[in-house]
């Protein structure tokens, strides 16, 4: 929940354009209003309201922000919200300069993101026990988010309309409300097939008219962490020893389509990924796999 602030109607009206300028997502709004609440409530540390401040003031929030350990990735995030915010004051005649121009990002390192083996994703499929309708839930998640690529709020999202099992693909209405078609392939579309047919409707109980492809075991639409529970549940039974979360399955998809010779431009369009440079962090991750197998296999290495 985000955190009270006696400037939330400036922030709300901010937010509200936003959302008509670039239809952003429920969840990139509610980071935005979390992280200006934040700022907000230390400006009122500083004697400041939100349309009083100074460049100086950025930056010792920065500062401040560093010093109590925040992630210099959080924090870039932070600011990148508040240059849109000055931004929109200033084109609203609310300031007339804005505050954040010539800050700097903070400097961030190019983490790699957690994966998976082609191995452990077999045993992660494994692990959900298929003589319960949740187990068999579970497994069909496992394989359509592995299959796709899915981030984890498409996931849990998916309706029943979105699906097309005779053409073998999802409809997927991604961030921004940008939308794109995603293969299942046959293994997925086989679990999907036959978790709909015969587990689905003993989750739903008595809510038949639910449209969400996977009900929690009450019979209504699952939470992300409903389903972050699950897989780390899942992963344990695994026994597999690494950080774990629905998003890495998010991650091995794409490392393990670039490792089997996929088009770099294919894997963005499959992620929904609007910028190809946000892709280009995998081919880090195929290039030292590419370096293994070469020690590994070839006389020379």
């Amino acid at each position: 929940m985000s955190e009270e602030t006696s400037e939330q109607p400036l922030i709300e009206t901010f937010l509200n354009s936003l959302w008509l300028e670039k239809g952003l997502s429920q969840n990139t709004l509610s980071s935005y209003r979390q992280d200006l609440a934040t700022f907000a409530n230390w400006a009122k540390t500083q004697g400041r309201k939100l349309d009083e401040i100074r460049k100086d003031e950025i930056l010792g929030y920065l500062s401040h922000r560093m010093g109590e350990g925040v992630k210099a990735r959080t924090t870039a995030r932070a600011l990148s919200c508040l240059r849109s915010f000055y931004r929109y004051l200033v084109r609203e005649n609310r300031i007339a300069e804005d505050p954040t121009l010539r800050v700097d990002n903070p400097k961030l390192g190019r983490p790699l993101p957690d994966s998976l083996t082609e191995q452990d994703v077999e045993k992660l499929l494994a692990a959900p026990d298929l003589s319960t309708s949740i187990g068999y839930r579970d497994r069909t998640m496992l394989e359509v988010l592995y299959a796709c690529g899915l981030r984890v709020s498409e996931l849990v999202n998916l309706k029943l309309t979105e699906i097309n099992l005779k053409q073998g693909v999802v409809r997927i209405v991604g961030k921004g409300s940008k939308e794109r078609l995603v293969p299942m392939g046959d293994e997925a579309m086989t679990w999907l097939t036959n978790y709909i047919n015969d587990s689905r409707d003993t989750l739903l109980k008595k809510n038949l008219n639910q449209d969400a492809v996977f009900p929690s075991n009450r019979g209504e639409p699952m939470t992300r962490q409903a389903f972050w529970y699950r897989i780390k549940a899942h992963a344990r039974t695994a026994e597999i020893n690494k950080k774990i979360s629905p998003h890495t399955l998010r991650h091995a998809f794409a490392t393990h389509l670039l490792n089997h010779g996929a088009d770099l431009r294919v894997v963005q369009l499959l992620l929904g990924h609007s910028d190809l440079s946000t892709t280009q962090i995998y081919t880090h991750i195929a290039q030292h796999r590419m370096k293994e197998l070469h020690q590994t296999h070839h006389p020379r290495g």
